[in-house]
């Protein structure tokens, strides 16, 4: 028989990315506008990717769609035109065929600017909903320890 980790003994798998924001991301205040939050947390969703090896293109390339049924976000500092931040992204272990991941983003003074989650599923090439880990997901998930 199996034994299934306890929530607290799993490991957490993160990636942590720099970014400076962009003059385009700025309202006339040269204040970050919220809107481009989501697109930093698909900024750290990539980096995430490109460094524990599961990225978009390994995602289609095996077949499979991963759009977001869920997303949240919460402000509590503004970030402004030229400041840098670091932006941690964490993927959630879940027994689920899902994707869940949670981003910090933190200014130069290391305060806590924003956080969110995220939520993909997987879907088919024919767009059907995965109900079950797919292959190449699961096995990543073993490689990873989680």
């Amino acid at each position: 028989m199996i034994e299934k980790k306890m929530k607290s003994e799993q490991k957490d798998i993160k990636f942590t990315e720099e970014i400076r924001v962009r003059f385009n991301e700025t309202d006339p205040l040269g204040i970050v506008w919220h809107g481009h939050y989501i697109t930093y947390f698909e900024d750290g969703r990539e980096a995430f990717g490109r460094a524990h090896g599961l990225t978009y293109l390994d995602v289609k390339n095996a077949g499979f769609a991963t759009p977001i049924v869920k997303s949240s976000c919460e402000h509590f500092l503004p970030l402004k035109y030229g400041e840098t931040f670091t932006i941690v992204t964490t993927l959630v272990p879940s027994d689920s065929a899902k994707l869940i991941y949670t981003y910090q983003l933190f200014n130069k003074d290391k305060k806590l600017v924003c956080k969110g989650e995220t939520v993909q599923v997987f879907l088919d090439s024919e767009n059907n909903l995965c109900l079950y880990n797919p292959e190449f997901f699961q096995s990543w998930k073993n490689k990873m320890g989680i």
